[in-house]
C-alpha cells in the first residue's frame, strides 16, 4: 500500500525536475554537516517557507531512518498515529516506511497506533519528505500525525521513541511545525521569540505552556513538543536557530504573516 501525494503540484512542484531545481537552490548545504537528534522545520508552500526549511536540512546528515511528527491540521483518525502505508510516492520517486520500526514503536506503545487515515491528506508530513529525499535517496521514513494536546501523553510518547533511538541510534527526527498565524510580523517575532526561548532552554513542558498561555498560534506545538522531549532522554543538551523568517517577506504583507522557524537540537 503506497501513498501517493496529495499537495503536489500546490506546496510543491509535481514535476521531478523543476522539483529537484527548487531543492537545488533552497537546500544550502554547510560542510561537514553535523549529526543532530531533531530538526524544527516549517511546513508552508515551498515559495513561502522552502528557503527555511532548506537552510536546516544543509546543514544536518540524514540518516537512513527519519521520524517525521506532524500535526494533524484535519482532525482525521487517531490522535498518535503513525502511518500503515508501505512506502509514500513523491515526484521524486518511493520513499519506504520502516515497518520494523513502526512494528517496534506500536507493539507495546500505551499511545502509538498504527493509522494510515490521520496523515493521509496531511501537508506538514509530506512537504518534509522532498528534502529527505534528495540529500538521502535510500533513507526510510516514519511519519506520525499527533492531534492530542495532552502534554502528559506528549511526554510520554516522546519517551517512546527516544527509547528506541537509543536502542537503534542514528535516527534522525523532524517535527514539523509553523508558527505564529495571521498577525503582523512584529507581533509574529514577539509571540514567537517567547515559544523559541523555550525551546533555546530545551523545555517542552515550558514550551507547551507558554503557547497556551500566551496563544500563540503555533500548529505543530505538539509535535515540537514531543519531539524535544524525546531529544532530552537521548542526552540533547542544546538547541540552536538555524534562520526564522515570515511569510511577508516573500508577499509583501506584513499585516497578515505565517512566521517560519528552523532549529536543530543537538
Amino acid at each position: 500500500m503506497v501513498r501517493h501525494p496529495v499537495v503536489a503540484g500546490a506546496f510543491y512542484p509535481g514535476g521531478k525536475m523543476q522539483l529537484e531545481q527548487e531543492l537545488a537552490e533552497m537546500i544550502q548545504p554547510i560542510e561537514p554537516r553535523r549529526s543532530v537528534i531533531g530538526l524544527i522545520s516549517p511546513h508552508a508552500g515551498y515559495i513561502y517557507s522552502g528557503f527555511c526549511a532548506g537552510k536546516g536540512f544543509g546543514q544536518i546528515i540524514i540518516p537512513d531512518t527519519v521520524i517525521i511528527i506532524g500535526v494533524n491540521h484535519h482532525g482525521i483518525g487517531q490522535p498518535y498515529a503513525v502511518d500503515g502505508h508501505d512506502a509514500w510516492h513523491t515526484p521524486l520517486g518511493r520513499v519506504e516506511i520502516d515497518s520494523g520500526l513502526r512494528d517496534r514503536l506500536t507493539k507495546d506503545s500505551e499511545i502509538f497506533v498504527v493509522d494510515s487515515s490521520a496523515g493521509s491528506r496531511e501537508h506538514s508530513l509530506e512537504v518534509q519528505v522532498p528534502f529527505i529525499q534528495y540529500i538521502n535517496p535510500g533513507a526510510k521514513i516514519l511519519p506520525i500525525t499527533i492531534s492530542s494536546v495532552n502534554i502528559s501523553t506528549l511526554i510520554k510518547g516522546g519517551r517512546e521513541i527516544a527509547a528506541l533511538i537509543n536502542e537503534f541510534k542514528n535516527i534522525l527526527m523532524v517535527a514539523s511545525t509553523d508558527m505564529s498565524h495571521y498577525i503582523s510580523a512584529e507581533r509574529a517575532k514577539l509571540q514567537d521569540q517567547k515559544a523559541i526561548h523555550k525551546i533555546l532552554q530545551m523545555d517542552p513542558e515550558g514550551l507547551f505552556n507558554v503557547v497556551a498561555s500566551e496563544r500563540i498560534s503555533m500548529c505543530g506545538v505538539s509535535p515540537t513538543t514531543m519531539m524535544l522531549a524525546a531529544a532530552l532522554c537521548c542526552n540533547a543538551q542544546k538547541s540552536e536557530i538555524i534562520d526564522y523568517t515570515h511569510s511577508g517577506v516573500v508577499s509583501g504583507d506584513n499585516d497578515q504573516v505565517v512566521g517560519y522557524l528552523s532549529m536543530v537540537v543537538h
